[in-house]
């Protein structure tokens, strides 16, 4: 089930905050530890009206710094400053501490207050991908046509859905009463709305209508007298520079009257209309001008059994009723009343049942890149491991290094020289005191390591001189200490090659039982979701059996990084479509495979001959493989040969914009992993990050 809901509104003032309100209440009833976050607030100087709202109304629990992400001046600054991703980071860093907290959380988007219209839609639909949170789109339908509403939401949902949103539904709120059911019915007869959810909710004007008290605090208005009545709502306002007679003409219940505090006229004649049993009070007054009633008016608003708020600003009555007609009114935690109609006309609009059976049933499916290595960096940080890095003087593992240790990701130790590694560390100004470092020339474990090499290789012709020799070289003195257990895994090949990482790992960790193939996989982080794509590093041209082994070896991989695997062997044709020596090969290797699923009682969706196309695009899929489980829905995808592997996977790379994360080798009994020679600082982390959580996999399955 999804545990998460992102509510964004279209533009400003579209009622977005009565919607969270109605889905709160609503997920509230039905699981227990339901949070509040919102991404972006308006500013630092006062609490957000909406989380104080949200927070005070449902008895949240949570710091009120842990329900949001930045203010709109710090997240402004910081992508002026050049450093925009920083935001995006941020946000996913403190909604994951709360999602820690919670089984479902609600996100509040932007209101628009600070930007134009398309720019901030632009960032509500960043945030929801980059949070993989479902969104629910809240359009508002107040004094547009039918038209309009329906274009504008159209628009909205094409928008989301070519930024590769996921979309739950949409509700357009305060919409004309006349208008809500054809506006309704035109969304959901239009194809792209088909499957969500469109709801409509009718304007209901008193839920516009501030009370006296919030006039009083927008306005920095002195109240002098009437704090009980503060809580009045107001329908309307008048401008008290008449004559008795006419103003009290336009006096009605509700009514917010304004005038020049010395017009003791009307403030009497608004008093005796109240007292009178034919009228109603008015909701409050306002005196302008920073004049105020003398002792003997003051004692008749005070004393009357049917007085009303009376507020002083300093303003005079032009601007101030000027300020008035622009108020907009927000929903007070203490306004009950104004709550329970907003509660009822969502539940008497929404079909409640159905949006939370939504709600459980819609999955995540979105996973962006800085989503997922955010994960992988939290859950290696769970079980920490201990990683060894051979190629301790190299200035970028340095500095992943020290960025690892700060982070708590891993325990690490470098090997090399130890005299000339705290040299460049106290060239390039490092802090790695925690780092254990070995030189193993000289190391104690030396002797026992080159022992049991002995033992391991003597069948091969090593000699015990020879193995002295071989593992004082750094991958393998490395892969012995995985091997012994004095680390869990290995990272190797910034300054290395692929063979020079993993043939002692063959020689001396050997593969896992029952598995008779090294391979590898790369993680293909696309805008939206990650693949896996195998083998693009290793086996130049692996028969059907080899490449079966490939297929269940990283489906097991996609599943160790919360990735369903749903396997695609590829070839140039489809099904049945093609024939020759190359697929045939696919063919059988995919028969070869789901029998190996079906052996290890594998629950494993498999389809092979298949193009790439039909494996990823469900429309082909239709077209050319329409019963199949796996068409248009692969998650990980077997190359017939290196070569094709390694092809594809560089030029999804480069021209999708992807991030590729490996290769990462799969089927040792304890990690190793191989780094690109041209790898960034930020390569290795991930990396690094990566072989953890498989060390933390090896464990469960080989328990030392």
């Amino acid at each position: 089930m999804s545990d998460s809901l992102y509510i964004a509104g279209t533009e400003a003032r579209s009622g977005k905050s009565a919607i969270v309100l109605g889905v709160m209440e609503l997920l509230h009833r039905k699981i227990g530890r339901v949070g509040f976050f919102r991404p972006i607030i308006s500013g630092l100087e006062e609490r957000d009206s909406n989380t104080h709202l949200i927070a005070t109304h449902f008895g949240l629990e949570t710091p009120y710094e842990k329900m949001y992400g930045f203010s709109a001046k710090e997240a402004t600054d910081l992508a002026a400053d050049g450093r925009p991703m920083e935001v995006i980071e941020g946000i996913i860093k403190k909604y994951n501490e709360l999602k820690e907290t919670c089984d479902f959380i609600v996100c509040d988007g932007t209101n628009y207050a600070t930007s134009t219209a398309a720019f901030e839609f632009d960032i509500n639909a960043e945030i929801s991908k980059n949070l993989s949170c479902p969104v629910l789109l809240v359009a508002n339908g107040h004094g547009k046509s039918t038209r309009e509403t329906v274009r504008s939401m159209e628009v909205a949902l094409e928008s989301l859905q070519d930024k590769k949103c996921q979309t739950i539904g949409a509700v357009i709120n305060r919409t004309a009463p006349e208008q809500t059911e054809e506006i309704v019915h035109r969304l959901r007869t239009n194809p792209q709305a088909a499957s969500l959810l469109i709801y409509g909710i009718p304007e209901n004007p008193a839920l516009a209508r501030p009370t006296v008290g919030e006039v009083a605090r927008i306005l920095e208005a002195e109240v002098l007298c009437g704090e009980k009545w503060l809580g009045f709502h107001v329908s309307s306002f008048t401008i008290g520079a008449m004559q008795i007679q006419n103003l009290l003409k336009r006096v009605q219940r509700g009514t917010l009257v304004i005038t020049a505090g010395d017009r003791t006229d009307v403030i009497v004649a608004c008093l005796a209309a109240g007292a009178s049993t034919s009228r109603q009070t008015i909701a409050g007054m306002i005196l302008t001008g920073g004049l105020r009633p003398d002792d003997t008016i003051m004692d008749l608003l005070t004393t009357s059994p049917r007085s009303f708020p009376v507020l002083s600003v300093q303003e005079d009555t032009f601007p101030v009723t000027s300020r008035v007609s622009r108020l907009h009114t927000k929903i007070s935690p203490d306004d009950d009343r104004k709550i329970t109609q907003l509660l009822a006309l969502f539940e008497n609009h929404v079909d409640t049942v159905e949006l939370e059976r939504a709600l459980v049933t819609t999955r995540a499916a979105i996973v962006t890149p800085k989503m997922f290595e955010y994960n992988l960096i939290q859950r290696a940080k769970k079980k920490k491991q201990h990683i060894v890095l051979p190629e301790g003087d190299e200035e970028r593992i340095l500095r992943a290094a020290e960025l690892l240790l700060q982070r708590e990701v891993a325990d690490i130790t470098l090997l090399g020289n130890t005299e000339h590694i705290q040299e460049k560390i106290t060239r390039l100004g490092l802090r790695l005191t925690k780092a254990r470092i070995i030189d193993p020339d000289t190391s104690p474990l030396l002797e026992s390591y080159a022992r049991t090499y002995y033992e391991l290789r003597k069948h091969k012709g090593i000699t015990e001189e020879n193995a002295w020799d071989v593992v004082k070289g750094r991958n393998f003195f490395a892969t012995m200490m995985v091997r012994q257990g004095d680390a869990d895994a290995m990272v190797s090949g910034a300054v290395h090659s692929t063979a020079d990482t993993i043939r002692p790992a063959l020689q001396i960790i050997r593969t896992k039982p029952g598995v008779s193939l090294v391979s590898s996989v790369f993680l293909m982080c696309l805008e939206d979701r990650v693949l896996v794509y195998g083998d693009c590093a290793v086996n130049p041209d692996p028969d059907a059996a080899q490449l079966a082994e490939i297929a269940i070896s990283s489906a097991e991989t996609a599943r160790t990084f919360h990735i369903e695997p749903t396997v695609a062997l590829l070839s140039y044709s489809t099904g049945g479509s093609g024939s020759g020596a190359d697929v045939e090969k696919v063919r059988e290797a995919t028969r070869l495979a789901k029998e190996m699923a079906e052996n290890q009682k594998l629950t494993l969706k498999i389809e092979g001959p298949i193009q790439y196309d039909a494996a990823v695009d469900s429309a082909v899929a239709r077209t050319k493989l329409p019963d199949s489980e796996v068409a248009g829905k692969a998650t990980v995808f077997i190359f017939p040969d290196l070569n094709t592997g390694n092809n594809t996977y560089k030029a999804v790379q480069r021209s999708a914009d992807a991030v590729a994360v490996g290769p990462i080798l799969q089927g040792l009994r304890y990690p190793v992993n191989d780094l690109s020679r041209g790898c960034t600082v930020a390569d290795i982390v991930n990396t690094v990050a990566i072989t953890a959580i498989q060390a933390q996999a090896a464990r469960e399955d080989n328990p030392r």
